[in-house]
């Protein structure tokens, strides 16, 4: 049924101007897809084409032939649902695919949200040529803008030199209600007022409508004056379909040199259709009779579906390529002659853009030596992630206001700051949730990016690196104080169910290493895979230094699981072990062997890499003849049946921890080296 309570704009009629047309093109390709697709978000679309294509033709540094030209503009739609929006403009502005061909084309348009078309219902990174992230969980684009932000003031305070500009792009991010609501866009607004990103640009599309019915149901509060407590200069244009108010607006963001800006758009969900400013507009197809009627207003005609007048997109994409082409040419002349002039610079630079790794990146990563004390892989990781920084000067990083505990600090290097942006050492503050989008975000550009804290913390900031996994993206997650290992803290620092998080995200790599060599050859897997996201997961307390001339080389861990130390012909009982643990099997192995039982110690500090290993492999490591299997891990045992099997047992944790000396909760819950054995004998009688 048609929807006539709601009156329409009484201004809605085509004007007739080229500029409306091709507004009004946006409006109806989105209305189009989400109709043909019965699924999706038409109205924000609808009201915000006329910001889209303000930014787009009159401002956006972007040239379409070359969509991943380093130095063009960024444009993230953080409020993913309107996604339309975006495909519509990459559309019309003729945006290219390597191969030449169309990166989203009309027919694509015909195809959203539907199984392998490069429309899908949110952007999504890597899919779809254009899309420079993905977004569409309410926040992580704004976060990712920031993140996006600091990478370009960091790349230009490196390698920018005397007549040579290589890097000075503005990054813009379209926002929504929902975004201002959510706490990692308001942590990632004040991180970034406190750095003073000029080169910001967030557009808030203020128009009062949630899913649920009027923002004022949750939501009332003067996000302007909240923005200006945050350092950020706050523009307001009354009206989203005044294109002059929206170009002097932009004209100011481009003109503001010492904060970033926030340019807040008040616009009608669903402009021009019976729906307007209803949350009907917002999260469903309008109907048949709807978008034939809201095309009548438009001038439209009404028996079209998919439109594109004549000359639409001819002259959106020309309005891009007259501003865009030659800034990308002169970009291209200029890095030429930067090659000659600042060949060292240049290698840098080059590896940043294509994900490459200079000679000699690990040349510094230490072997560590047998020591029975041994050192906290947290200490360890400190002393290789220094090595690589040495040879591989963007790799940076920070954490949430724990690099003292985390040991992410690079020895020797100024922190970034808005009085140097060529520091190395960020400080997120305690902002977990945003150091996540952030560092996605920087990582998007091209960077190594790191972010670290206390691995409990995860749940803090569990939506960026799920999005890290799903974009294979190659950000460092490092989470130190790893397990009930932690001690006197107690369960609220002490993680058990965060280990399960990790290993069940798809794409995502988690390295649980058992001692410094461990530690080093983790580092080196990680970096040399730039698209594969990675956590390291690491103790507070000092784990010991195997002896690698008595066990089987670190070198395994590139393996994910390998045999560390075994007894001579086929192994009565296997355990198998990660992190603080290992130590504490080899320990068991030793009374084992000491009393005739051929035992086996498998590390498997990453089974994300395991399960990648052939089946020759993993039967040579866990032989299918072995029923007999003991699993040890400071953790949940969820997961650990695949390895032990049914007649297998686990030595894990059930319940949170507690309060006391790690010495006592050893003993508590059963992590010592004479339960391991009594449990292991427990197996094999079985």
């Amino acid at each position: 049924m048609t929807d006539t309570a709601t009156p329409l704009p009484a201004d809605v009629h085509e004007d007739g101007s080229p500029e409306r047309l091709q507004i009004d093109t946006i409006r109806t390709l989105s209305m189009d897809a989400v109709q043909a697709a019965n699924s999706g978000h038409p109205g924000t679309p609808m009201a915000l084409a006329p910001v889209g294509h303000t930014l787009w033709t009159k401002f956006l540094r972007y040239d379409p032939a070359h969509p991943h030209w380093p130095n063009r503009d960024r444009f993230v739609l953080s409020v993913g649902h309107a996604s339309m929006l975006l495909y519509s403009l990459i559309h019309l502005a003729g945006v290219k695919q390597p191969d030449g061909g169309e990166a989203v084309s009309l027919d694509d348009i015909r195809q959203f949200r539907q199984l392998s078309s490069k429309t899908p219902g949110h952007p999504e990174y890597s899919h779809t040529v254009g899309v420079e992230t993905t977004t569409g969980p309410l926040g992580q684009g704004c976060g990712n803008s920031v993140g996006m932000a600091i990478a370009e003031r960091w790349m230009a305070a490196r390698y920018n030199q005397d007549g040579f500009t290589l890097f000075d792009h503005d990054v813009y991010s379209l926002c929504g209600d929902g975004d201002m609501m959510e706490g990692v866009a308001a942590e990632a607004a004040s991180l970034a007022g406190h750095l003073k990103l000029s080169n910001l640009c967030w557009i808030y599309d203020s128009n009062h409508i949630s899913i649920e019915g009027g923002t004022d149901l949750a939501f009332d509060e003067d996000v302007g004056m909240r923005f200006k407590a945050y350092g950020w200069n706050v523009i307001h244009v009354d009206d989203a379909n005044d294109v002059a108010a929206l170009t002097k607006a932009f004209e100011q963001f481009r003109a503001t040199t010492d904060k970033p800006t926030l340019i807040i758009v008040h616009s009608v969900i669903g402009w021009g259709s019976p729906r307007a400013g209803t949350e009907k507009a917002h999260g469903e197809a309008l109907g048949e009779e709807n978008v034939k009627l809201t095309k009548q207003a438009y001038g439209w005609p009404e028996d079209k579906s998919f439109y594109v007048p004549d000359g639409v997109q001819q002259a959106f994409e020309k309005a891009m390529v007259d501003r865009s082409a030659p800034l990308r040419e002169a970009w291209e002349a200029t890095y030429e002659k930067y090659k000659s002039a600042h060949p060292e610079l240049a290698a840098e630079v080059n590896a940043i853009l294509t994900g490459t790794l200079v000679d000699g990146w690990d040349a510094d990563i230490p072997t560590f030596d047998a020591d029975a004390k041994g050192v906290a892989s947290r200490d360890s990781s400190g002393k290789v992630l220094n090595a690589i920084a040495k040879k591989m000067p963007w790799l940076i990083g920070g954490s949430a206001d724990l690099a003292p505990s985390t040991k992410t600090d690079i020895k020797g290097e100024a922190s970034f700051e808005a009085s140097n942006y060529a520091g190395r050492n960020f400080h997120f503050g305690v902002r977990e949730h945003a150091m996540g989008s952030v560092v996605n975000g920087m990582a998007l550009s091209g960077l190594r990016a790191y972010g670290s804290t206390f691995f409990v913390f995860l749940d803090y900031m569990r939506p960026p690196v799920r999005l890290s996994a799903l974009m294979e993206l190659g950000a460092v997650w490092v989470f130190t104080h790893d397990s009930i290992g932690v001690g006197e803290d107690g369960p609220t620092h002490q993680p058990i169910e965060q280990m399960v998080m990790l290993r069940a995200t798809p794409g995502l790599d988690m390295f649980r290493p058992g001692d410094a060599n461990e530690v080093a050859a983790a580092w080196r897997a990680i970096v040399e895979d730039h698209k594969q996201p990675a956590a390291l997961v690491l103790s507070r307390q000092a784990l010991p230094t195997l002896d690698r001339s008595k066990y089987a080389s670190a070198d395994g861990v590139k393996q994910g699981g390998y045999i560390l130390a075994d007894s001579d012909g086929t192994p009565d009982v296997i355990l198998i072990a990660t992190g603080s643990e290992v130590s504490l099997a080899i320990e068991a192995h030793e009374k084992l062997t000491a009393e005739g039982v051929k035992s086996r110690v498998v590390s498997m500090p990453s089974w994300f890499r395991y399960e990648k290993q052939s089946d020759e492999y993993k039967e040579s490591v866990l032989p299918s003849t072995v029923s007999a299997r003991v699993a040890i891990e400071m953790a949940g045992e969820i997961g650990w049946d695949r390895y032990v099997g049914l007649k297998g047992k686990t030595i894990t944790m059930s319940t949170f921890g507690a309060s006391a000396p790690i010495a006592k909760l050893a003993d508590k819950y059963g992590f010592t080296a004479d339960n391991v054995v009594k449990v292991a004998k427990e197996v094999m009688a079985a």
